[in-house]
């Protein structure tokens, strides 16, 4: 009896040894291609970006064939290898049995393991090397144990002063890097028609060396940065509430706890309105507006819902730029007059998509360069400048504060274009402009600031005065010096350390809505 468990055991040890094997194939696998995949559309990651924003993508208006190229490359295409490595494995056994070849010399069958092992080895090593190289997982768990907290140095905005409220029209331009403007690394200044519309002759001025912070890169970064003046982060492993570090796009809200620039702007009677091309839940970025005083928020869906035709739509995001400008002057129009009738002030927030990689040229775009990511630029900015040259010609910008600004830099996965003018550039800086009615252009803004000081920075282009000059771990850039408790003040390492800290109290707190209550 004892004998016949043995060789039962001994059976069952072997077949749970082989399924071991071959889920260690499929990860490794997997972990590779996705690996690959990320690198050649995203470039290298971090682990917040990968879980606040890979997750949402969609087949409509949010990556498009991204998804089923996901579906297939990571999650069908491994299991497939897997199961035809297994299959050879078995007809080649299920030949030698039948064949009545005998069983090979213990020495080939050492050979055979030790390659074999060694090959699992290479797949499963090198897949999980190639991910978390590509995600920045050694830099996420660093980062777990940074002595900084974000708790430390976050001021929840308040303000002190209202007199002088504005309108605003806040636009973000889609990877709106500046220094594509430099025509001597690229074909020609893709921003010379915006930069013709908010010339510095006519009042416009600018932040000199705007930064994208450390650790931001994409769209919902660059939207939360710069209107909550915080690194976009999920709520972070050991975090004691029990949140995901992933964000549920059916959730009820996005960063409740965080007074962001809706919010203040709501307390001050403005009406804000969202317009983008892209699905407006992609990325929960609806669910993140609502949650923060935008009680519209226009996206794909109701541009379609319109009746815009479809030569208007790129499959892959969106509507073009040419026609969500045009819509934006319609809705600026119409917000402006209900202001005038009201007196209460409005908020129009505007995210450009034309310059989203893989550029799509639409017909009202010339292409004259032989980079027609190049050409995209410019006719997105002429696009922009339209826009910017309706408000003056109404005669918006007499009671109107304009923010323009990158959400963004430029992309560099490995299927984007100008590698060899950007990999190894020394200062790579947001583009931006900023028009304030009425107020004195010679006072110039302070340079080098990073996206989490537009934060304030907006609030006080709209008129209002800030306790400090500070909001969320920034500080305004009209401010001339800054406080030192502030964030700012801290040297560019300890900064950085700070930036990069998961501060996973913080942020349960923050996605659970409690930090400004506290």
């Amino acid at each position: 009896m004892s004998g016949r468990v043995r060789s039962v055991s001994r059976r069952v040890g072997v077949v749970v040894g082989h399924v071991l094997v071959y889920v260690l194939i499929w990860a490794g696998l997997a972990l590779l291609i996705a690996a690959a995949g990320i690198r050649f559309y995203w470039g290298n990651i971090s682990v917040g970006q990968m879980l606040l924003n890979l997750v949402s993508v969609e087949t409509d208006g949010g990556g498009g064939s991204l998804v089923w190229t996901g579906i297939l490359a990571v999650g069908v295409a491994p299991l497939l290898i897997t199961l035809l490595i297994a299959l050879w494995r078995h007809m080649r056994h299920r030949k030698r049995r039948i064949s009545g070849e005998g069983m090979p010399t213990r020495r080939k069958q050492w050979i055979m393991r030790s390659v074999s092992t060694l090959l699992v080895s290479a797949v499963v090593v090198g897949g999980t090397t190639s991910f978390a190289t590509t995600v920045g997982m050694g830099d996420y768990i660093k980062a777990g144990k940074s002595a900084y907290d974000v708790d430390d140095f976050y001021a929840a905005p308040t303000v002190t002063g209202d007199s002088g409220k504005n309108n605003l029209v806040l636009i973000y331009l889609e990877s709106g890097e500046a220094t594509l403007e430099d025509d001597q690394l690229f074909e020609k200044d893709a921003f010379v028609p915006l930069k013709a519309a908010t010339a510095a002759e006519e009042g416009w001025q600018s932040v000199d060396n705007l930064q994208q912070y450390k650790g931001g890169g994409w769209t919902m970064a660059g939207l939360a940065s710069t209107q909550c003046g915080v690194p976009l982060k999920g709520a972070g492993f050991g975090a004691d509430s029990g949140s995901s570090t992933a964000v549920d796009e059916d959730a009820d809200t996005y960063l409740g706890g965080i007074t962001c620039l809706g919010d203040v702007l709501d307390g001050q009677g403005y009406t804000s309105v969202f317009m983008g091309g892209a699905s407006s839940s992609f990325a929960a970025k609806d669910t993140f507006l609502t949650s923060h005083g935008y009680s519209e928020v226009k996206g794909l869906a109701d541009w379609r819902d319109a009746g815009e035709p479809e030569e208007n739509f790129r499959p892959d995001w969106g509507l073009s730029d040419e026609r969500l400008m045009a819509n934006a002057k319609d809705k600026v129009d119409e917000l402006h007059a209900e202001a005038e009738t009201t007196g209460q002030p409005f908020n129009l927030s505007v995210l450009t998509l034309d310059t989203h990689e893989p550029v799509h040229v639409y017909d009202y775009c010339n292409v004259d360069t032989q980079e027609r990511v190049t050409s995209v630029f410019d006719c997105s900015m002429t696009q922009v400048a339209g826009f910017v040259n309706h408000m003056k010609d109404m005669g918006y910008l007499e009671d109107t504060a304009v923010v323009i600004m990158g959400d963004h830099l430029k992309h560099m996965s490995a299927g984007d274009a100008f590698h060899e003018q950007l990999d190894f550039h020394e200062n790579r800086t947001i583009f931006n402009r900023i028009w304030v009615p009425g107020q004195d252009k010679t006072i110039a803004q302070r340079p080098g600031t990073d996206q989490l000081s537009m934060f304030p920075t907006i609030l006080e282009a709209a008129g209002l005065t800030l306790q400090d000059s500070q909001a969320g771990l920034g500080v305004s850039a009209f401010a001339p010096g800054i406080p030192a408790d502030s964030a700012q003040a801290l040297d560019p390492g300890a900064y950085g350390e700070l930036l990069d800290s998961n501060s996973p109290l913080f942020y349960a707190q923050a996605w659970a809505g409690k930090v400004d209550a506290q």
